[in-house]
């Protein structure tokens, strides 16, 4: 049973939460210092607390009513954020979606080792059963290879629209990938995995057939930003099927509500990324510039899509 001298000793925190929330309603969220944004985020996560152990005591349900309407309001401050402008946009790219990707690194983490995973199951597939690579991608495509021949050809001649079908079919890839984290994240583990076999199968059979330096010049320039883009994508559906299974002290659907939100920002990060991969892919990957040019742009573009992720001194980061 929750005591007066509890609800006393918790009332004060309550109160500060409250009226730094009314500064935000009547001044926005950029009112607020970064130790106030901290404190505001603090208090939230200790509100969620409170509610939890106020739930579990019968006669509290007027401070249940309380806490509840509190952390709807501390949600919709902390997660809806201000009005969006193409100022607020920039500003969200430029300083706070590294800063969230490095939040949710281990998510990303699980779904590029979940890739790497099916990218090595795909090798071992194709060399222990030469016939596997033929089932998997089929007699077309086979025989294209064992000809020792690209299959890109056709975006050459078409590069405007293979452009626009690229950036759709990778958004949708993406878009997929975190959407089926709803399905306690099985399909977003199936995603990953299969992707990877995909990529481990025509390697191989790239490689059996002296087209390595074929497939890989292709597929550098993009892919160094279209596969870090869909394992992010990959982590946000991970981050939203934890919502799901593990809500912690929230009730399942503001468990939903927080993680949701979190996973969206997350990947909306990746739009850019994969708008500029779908360009390369349609205009520069399938070109016939050299090789070892294609390698140096790959080798480039890599570094400096690390270096925004890692970018923002450690204030911004918040790391010591």
């Amino acid at each position: 049973m929750i005591s007066v001298s509890w609800l006393k000793k918790r009332q004060p925190y309550w109160s500060e939460l409250e009226a730094l929330l009314t500064r935000v309603k009547e001044h926005g969220l950029h009112s607020l210092s970064r130790s106030e944004l901290r404190e505001l985020g603090l208090l939230y996560r200790q509100t969620a607390t409170d509610l939890s152990a106020v739930r579990g005591d019968a006669s509290s349900v007027q401070q249940s009513r309380y806490l509840n309407q509190l952390l709807g309001r501390a949600h919709n401050a902390i997660y809806s954020g201000q009005k969006k402008t193409l100022g607020g946009v920039w500003r969200f790219y430029r300083s706070e979606y590294p800063r969230i990707f490095r939040r949710f690194l281990p998510y990303t983490a699980v779904a590029t080792a979940i890739f790497v995973v099916g990218a090595i199951a795909g090798v071992s597939f194709s060399l222990a059963n030469p016939d596997y690579m033929r089932d998997f991608l089929g007699p077309a495509m086979m025989s294209t290879i064992e000809r020792r021949e690209m299959w890109t050809h056709s975006i050459v001649s078409i590069k405007p629209q293979a452009s626009s079908l690229i950036m759709t079919n990778n958004l949708s890839v993406s878009f997929m990938a975190f959407a089926s984290g709803i399905m306690a994240g099985l399909g977003t583990l199936y995603m990953m995995f299969f992707n990877g076999i995909m990529l481990g199968v025509i390697g191989t059979a790239c490689a059996i057939y002296g087209m390595s330096v074929k497939l890989w010049s292709f597929v550098s320039p993009h892919g160094v930003l279209e596969l870090p883009a869909i394992f992010i994508a990959g982590g946000a559906g991970l981050r939203l099927a934890r919502a799901l299974l593990f809500p912690g002290v929230l009730s399942r659907r503001d468990s939903l509500a927080v993680g949701g939100t979190e996973a969206v920002r997350l990947l909306v990060g990746v739009i850019p990324m994969l708008v500029v991969a779908g360009t390369i892919e349609a205009f520069f990957s399938p070109s016939a510039t050299p090789a070892a040019l294609k390698f140096g742009a790959a080798a480039a573009l890599f570094t400096l899509l690390i270096a925004y992720l890692w970018s923002g001194p450690a204030e911004m980061r918040g790391e010591s």
